[in-house]
């Protein structure tokens, strides 16, 4: 089976310079998070779908020299470059394997999960949900943040905006993902079996140029899905993305990345 074939941004050295500019935009709220829920020094955590290891080099600093951190994703080449960084960090408690979090099994139970935009992307975020609490310990965190694309905005409105939002969207349901899955990700816990279940929102936004960024950077890299899709012509591809470069650029223009809902819970 293709696990890729469901993901429709693009991999590789482009894919990952997009995840290292995200993870920047997104840190604070993100380190917010994890201040909430509590990363305990010594802890041993999984980073599902890690990427470029941006988050799995967070929770490698929170759990000290006597935690630990696996970090698993599809991208090889993603892996290969977050196993370089890792190591011009000095950092020797964090590991990378690759792997589709369907198939497989990470070694032992961890006291933390972490997914950041996964559930997004697959047919059946419950089942996911169901193996994060099988690899578990008892009392262990799973966290989650994920995506809402009805939240994003632009003012004032721009068609060439909205156009890129519904290209997106209809990418991401055509091959069996849910680009509106945010508020689902209390219940999808709870139906789970989590318990102490708790919810959280962040959403950057901003004039300047960060946030815009976003969405162009994402445009580009989910420009040969979409084209694939026959939902758009590589022109308009180009037209569209010309246009958010200008919004990027215009310090009058307001713009919001996607709602991410942030839910924990424990088993």
């Amino acid at each position: 089976m293709d696990h890729l074939a469901h993901y429709i941004i693009r991999g590789g050295v482009e894919g990952r310079e997009r995840l290292r500019f995200m993870a920047r935009v997104l840190q604070p709220g993100t380190d917010a998070l994890l201040d909430r829920v509590g990363v305990a020094p010594g802890a041993r955590c999984l980073d599902v779908g890690c990427g470029g290891g941006d988050i799995s080099t967070v929770l490698a600093r929170r759990v000290g020299p006597s935690g630990s951190v696996i970090g698993v994703d599809l991208d090889a080449e993603k892996l290969d470059m977050a196993r370089r960084e890792a190591a011009e960090q000095q950092l020797t408690n964090v590991e990378y394997r690759a792997g589709d979090l369907r198939d497989v099994d990470p070694p032992g139970t961890f006291d933390l999960i972490y997914a950041r935009f996964v559930l997004t992307h697959l047919p059946d975020p419950a089942a996911a949900v169901t193996r994060f609490r099988g690899w578990l310990r008892a009392g262990g965190a799973v966290v989650v943040e994920d995506i809402d694309y009805q939240g994003c905005f632009v003012w004032p409105p721009l068609d060439a905006f909205q156009r890129y939002c519904a290209l997106y969207c209809e990418t991401v349901q055509r091959r069996g993902g849910d680009p509106f899955i945010g508020p689902r990700l209390p219940q999808l816990l709870q139906d789970g079996g989590f318990t102490q279940v708790s919810v959280a929102m962040n959403q950057p936004l901003g004039l300047d140029a960060d946030v815009k960024v976003i969405h162009l950077l994402t445009l580009e890299n989910i420009a040969d899905a979409v084209v694939a899709s026959s939902l758009a012509t590589r022109e308009e591809i180009d037209r569209l993305t010309a246009a958010l470069r200008t919004i990027a650029a215009d310090h009058t223009t307001l713009a919001a990345a996607p709602r991410i809902v942030q839910a924990w819970g424990r088993r």
